[in-house]
């Protein structure tokens, strides 16, 4: 990698690691057991292995990096969720996990806008939209619906 490239790619971390910030700030407020850093993590470590499969593996199918982060985040997120009493909790919190894993692979694909923009609409699904949903529950609320 060129010295520019290693630049970009720095930005590129920094903006992951912002976006997950952005996305993990309202699972942090709600005291979900995914939080800030862990979202950080996720973008950051996404981003990391889509720009090492762009510049360090150049030649070889990228898709296959692209691929097993896709399920290494799916392990992750299945490591999230519990059952009690039957009913799955923090389906939210794997989906969200795996959402900002995306949002780290399209900034370091180098779509900054769209990465950018999923990670809005994100915050909009998490903080917005969550108030008009039928499992809105209070913050101490033990239902089985709660995030």
């Amino acid at each position: 990698m060129t010295l520019l490239q290693q630049a970009e790619a720095v930005f590129a971390l920094l903006l992951a690691v912002f976006l997950g910030y952005i996305i993990g700030l309202d699972r942090e407020h709600r005291d979900q057991p995914a939080g800030l850093r862990t979202h950080m993590l996720v973008c950051l470590g996404a981003c990391l292995f889509t720009l090492l499969s762009k510049y360090g593996f150049t030649g070889n199918d990228n898709a296959r990096v692209a691929s097993n982060v896709v399920v290494g985040i799916g392990f992750l997120g299945a490591g999230v969720i519990i059952e009690r009493r039957g009913t799955p909790h923090h389906l939210t919190t794997a989906a969200n996990i795996w959402a900002a894993a995306a949002v780290g692979m399209a900034v370091g694909t180098g779509a900054w806008f769209l990465a950018i923009a999923a990670a809005v609409l994100i915050w909009i699904i998490l903080a917005v939209i969550r108030r008009f949903s039928k499992d809105d529950k209070p913050a101490n609320s033990q239902s089985a619906d709660s995030d």
